[in-house]
């Protein structure tokens, strides 16, 4: 599973949208988007707010742990 997959099933696990995450997070929406779709990938400061956000860790996001 990718980076793009664990942000989705968090997001969905915390049964909040898109469009909340991106809000939460300082993102556009579409962005957003392409990093669940594996378009793009977050920056180094962005992965750090999508973990803090879900408390969970960089390795978990990055696939180091599970």
């Amino acid at each position: 599973m990718n980076i793009g997959d664990k942000i989705k099933d968090l997001r969905i696990e915390k049964r909040i949208s898109q469009t909340q995450l991106a809000k939460a997070l300082g993102l556009a929406q579409n962005t957003l988007s392409q990093y669940e779709n594996n378009v793009a990938k977050p920056s180094i400061d962005t992965l750090v707010l999508i973990a803090k956000f879900f408390t969970v860790s960089t390795d978990y996001l990055l696939g180091l742990e599970e």
